[in-house]
């Protein structure tokens, strides 16, 4: 793709390209002309009609779609999931320039991880006066408690993030750098897949640098961290309120570490523990995504909701490796970018490679009477402004007009108080609008991570893009979108994937280690489906009825209400708003194990919330919704088989199939207390064998019409019947049998002893002596399993 011997092009789609006056551009030169290294993506979108365009963008689109990818947007005191904003033009950079880049940004991770532990440790800079003390130490994310303490390994910084702007002169930006918990690794994978689908017959030739050999590479410098032989390595999350949640979970899921919240974790003899369902379990490296204030409520931010009591005291005692080290959000505060070109020559050894954008902090004379004899315009902000909610992609292009005497009036008024930094006009990069290509502006964000090798750059990362000509709303919360970024090379580049290198050490993680939290939502999961899937089945047998008979058959419509008020269904509409909760609860589950349940599954879930909701606006009752629920009964059942027969059988899976087991076997007794009630209606008791779905079964092992003695012997005492009672009993003692601590050497849990014995009071029952009263009986037996479960294993 890149280099002096690309092809021609055309210029179709780039004809109405017109870069803005005074702007650089990075696919046009100065002179209009198309720049070497996108001559080929160029000519590759000129060969291409609309309709394959579209069609190709498409897969890009359906892969972020099918994959479930979104960012959490915040506006009116609401937050929605909105789909993840990919804009479907790469940004294309050299592989020369890119190297140039990493060396700079190198340089500038080394400084500030100087500057870190000075102010976490002898606190030179702050005694000599290089750095003003006021922005040290009323800083809120300058945090007291972590002083003096040394991180195990040696190093406060892991995982760094730069934002990025290319000036009118072509030279490249900080804007901001980002040390507490940088954002966006994983969406630029996500990025990166689904435009290798939309280029597909481009990007393989396309000498496009690899982004797994970076991810691989600091997997493995996490895992050479744990000290511990059952030591594990986790992401700490705040959880899926977060804008960047989802992030969180596709990182833990690629990397194979697990996902944590701070209720998952507690602290004993100053060990950071993990609560499981097989009991504690230590954690020795965490990889934080909340912000450093919030890790520990006893000493840090006793108002957090989202940390672990003790973390600090965890880190202290050095039981815990920390990336990055808590208290790093210092070093995003605006005002301490005035002060790093000043710093490097001693800290580092030589000046910036790459420059800041030009910043001042106004605590003195001499740097106000700059701001007020500047003749570049300014953004005023407070001196102290880290992120969120600063953002500089957003902030620094939108210029503040201030009067002179409104400029002189706040600098002297707040002074120190106050940081002012240059308003900036960003280049701009093409993206694809209504099917042309128009000029808007870009950030680039970089990662680098700390390997065994020292810093590595990730050979591309994610650029913002705004959504309009002007430079005002680059940021994603206003409407700006990603791009992939492209790091191009002269030759051919190799395959990389998550495999390790030859030679290297393959250390397993510690297995097993289910939190607690995860289980219980993995036996919500299977209990909010299977209870889906109930009710589609009775309402589907209704609404047949319906159909079938008419007025005729309202003695038995009526004997549906037991059933229906069981389930807290008001009305027999044909998509009743119970079954639309039961999929909404279903998907809240599935987003808080993420990283545990597989893309497929969560496409299909969604896939059956959208249909369902769909048809609650569209069907009608009779015969159109018996129809449209038999449609949403393959979808679930769709579900079931990825679920079910793709899942790894890990105690996750187990705590899955319990509650759909739990939901079926209290579904079927409820069902079957109703119908074979000896003053149910006429025909209740072959309604009973429909949504048994055992209609065929009977006819084989019967051959005769239903009796309320044939469908309890079906229904409920046939082990090898699936949908049977005693069927659900039975897989029920085999998982709980197989739980952590169920049966140790013959010493039976509480739960293990109830299991036991309701399958021990099912398997010798005779369908005479399973009255009305009790089947209710043993519905309640069965709910009651649930309680001593949440007991044994989630509290």
């Amino acid at each position: 793709m890149g280099g002096e011997g690309a092809i021609a092009t055309g210029r179709r789609r780039v004809a109405g390209y017109r870069p803005l006056p005074g702007v650089p551009d990075e696919m046009l030169d100065k002179n209009g002309q198309v720049r070497p290294l996108w001559r080929n993506l160029v000519a590759h979108l000129d060969a291409l009609s609309d309709e394959d365009l579209t069609r190709d963008l498409a897969r890009a689109d359906r892969y972020l779609l099918d994959s479930g990818v979104f960012y959490r947007q915040y506006g009116e005191g609401q937050s929605t999931e909105r789909p993840w904003p990919l804009s479907h033009i790469p940004v294309l950079l050299a592989e020369d320039d890119w190297a140039r880049i990493g060396r700079a940004l190198t340089q500038r991770a080394d400084l500030l991880e100087a500057v870190m532990a000075d102010l976490y440790g002898p606190n030179e800079l702050v005694a000599s006066g290089r750095l003003p003390a006021t922005l040290v130490a009323g800083n809120p994310e300058w945090l007291r408690p972590m002083v003096g303490i040394k991180p195990r390994g040696g190093h406060f910084l892991h995982f760094l993030a730069f934002e990025l702007g290319r000036g009118p002169d072509g030279q490249w930006w900080v804007l901001a750098d980002r040390t507490q918990a940088p954002s966006g690794a994983g969406y630029a994978l996500e990025n990166r897949v689904a435009i290798s689908r939309a280029y597909s017959e481009l990007y393989p030739d396309g000498n496009v640098h690899r982004l797994a050999g970076f991810f691989r590479d600091f997997r493995d410098a996490l895992q050479a961290q744990s000290r511990e032989r059952d030591g594990r390595v986790a992401i700490l999350t705040p959880g899926p309120m977060n804008e960047t949640y989802y992030e969180h979970a596709y990182i833990a899921r690629y990397l194979g570490f697990t996902l944590l919240e701070g209720d998952d974790l507690g602290v004993s003899n100053d060990r950071l523990m993990v609560r499981t369902v097989q009991g504690m379990r230590q954690v020795d490296v965490l990889w934080r995504r909340l912000d450093g204030q919030y890790a520990d409520p006893l000493e840090l931010n006793p108002a957090s909701r989202i940390g672990t009591p003790g973390m600090v005291a965890a880190l202290r005692s050095g039981a815990v490796a920390m990336v990055n080290s808590l208290g790093s959000g210092v070093l995003e505060t605006r005002a301490l970018m005035a002060f790093l070109p000043q710093l490097a020559p001693d800290l580092v050894g030589a000046p910036l490679a790459m420059p800041n954008i030009a910043t001042w902090w106004c605590g003195t004379e001499t740097a106000r009477a700059a701001v007020r004899s500047s003749p570049r315009r300014m953004v005023l902000a407070d001196a102290l402004t880290t992120h969120p909610p600063f953002d500089p992609a957003d902030d620094l292009t939108r210029a503040v007009t201030l009067s002179p005497q409104e400029l002189d009036r706040r600098l002297s008024r707040q002074g120190g108080d106050l940081v002012a930094q240059e308003a900036v006009t960003l280049s701009t990069t093409p993206a694809l609008v209504e099917g042309k290509l128009v000029p808007r502006p870009m950030t680039l964000r970089v990662y680098l991570a700390r390997t065994a090798d020292g810093w590595a750059v990730m050979p591309g990362g994610f650029a913002r893009i705004g959504s309009a000509s002007e430079a005002s709303a680059v940021a994603m919360q206003k409407g700006g979108a990603a791009a992939d970024v492209w790091v191009v090379g002269r030759d051919p580049v190799p395959v990389i994937t998550l495999a390790r290198q030859a030679g290297s050490a393959d250390k397993r993680q510690a297995a097993g280690g289910l939190p607690a939290r995860a289980a219980d939502n993995l036996f919500w999961l299977g209990r909010y489906a299977e209870r889906a899937e109930g009710i589609v089945r009775l309402m589907r047998a209704y609404h047949t009825r319906m159909a079938e008979a008419g007025a005729a058959g309202a003695p038995l419509l009526a004997g549906f209400d037991p059933l229906l008020r069981q389930m807290g269904i008001d009305t027999p509409d044909p998509i009743p708003q119970k079954l639309l909760d039961n999929l909404a609860a279903a998907i809240g589950s599935a987003s808080s194990v993420r990283d545990r349940f597989s893309p497929d599954a969560w496409s299909a879930l969604h896939d059956i919330d959208r249909s369902a909701r769909r048809m609650a606006r569209t069907v009608s009752p009779g015969d159109d919704a018996a129809r449209a629920l038999s449609a949403l009964l393959r979808k679930l059942a769709g579900i079931s088989g990825l679920v079910h027969e793709n899942m790894y059988r890990f105690v996750g899976w187990r705590f899955l199939t319990i509650g759909r087991l739990h939901e079926r076997a209290m579904g079927m007794a409820a069902l079957l207390a109703v119908l074979c009630d000896p003053d149910a209606p006429e025909g209740a008791l072959d309604l009973a064998i429909e949504v048994g779905d055992s209609v065929l079964t009977h006819r084989r092992r019967f051959a005769l019409n239903a009796s309320r003695a044939s469908v309890i012997d079906l229904l409920v005492l046939d082990p090898l019947n699936p949908r049977a009672l005693r069927h659900q009993i039975d897989g029920l003692r085999e998982q709980v049998d197989m739980l952590p601590a169920a049966n140790d050497h013959g010493a039976l849990s509480p739960l293990a002893r109830d299991a036991l014995r309701l399958h021990t009071d099912l398997a010798t029952a005779e369908p005479e002596t399973l009255t009305t009263e009790a089947l209710w009986a043993l519905r309640g037996r069965i709910a009651s399993l649930s309680d001593v479960l949440t007991t044994t294993y989630f509290h």
